[in-house]
């Protein structure tokens, strides 16, 4: 037993969190009851590589179980990646690796984003999907970063 829980320990280390900063949300449907319906939109910086910004918005369910925290969000949102900085790569950068994770249910669903390195196009390449732990979500979002010189640095 103290395998598991040091093995369990020990993943959730490797997964650091990368939080983001809420820019806003807008109402879609208003509720008489509990929370409204409605799109919220995150900024979050990749963890390993300085000069990208993502931005991805994702519909919220209100009423009262969006409220309390028991409902399950929608698998709906969109995502876009711009080059905000120079854009400095580490020294080996995965060919894939999990950026952001966001719940969008008490349990079993959340929202990723991967990124994906082209190295033949030099682009970084960011993948939004929803990942339900019993039945996989076909949803999903792509946006790209071509690594280029940023103002005067090559």
């Amino acid at each position: 037993m103290k395998k598991v829980i040091l093995m369990a320990g020990l993943l959730a280390a490797t997964v650091l969190p990368v939080y983001a900063d809420q820019v806003g949300c807008v109402t879609t449907a208003w509720k008489l009851i509990g929370a409204n319906h409605k799109i919220c939109v995150d900024a979050f910086h990749d963890p390993k590589v300085p000069g990208v910004t993502c931005h991805v918005s994702q519909a919220k369910t209100g009423g009262i179980s969006g409220s309390v925290g028991l409902a399950q969000d929608p698998s709906q949102f969109s995502l876009a990646c711009r080059q905000t900085g120079p854009i400095t790569l580490p020294g080996k950068l995965p060919a894939e690796e999990t950026v952001f994770t966001q719940d969008t249910s008490i349990l079993f669903k959340e929202t990723r984003i991967v990124r994906l390195w082209d190295e033949a196009n030099r682009t970084l390449v960011y993948l939004a999907i929803s990942r339900k732990l019993i039945e996989g979500a076909p949803a999903n979002s792509i946006s790209t970063v071509p690594v280029m010189p940023w103002g005067g640095n090559p």
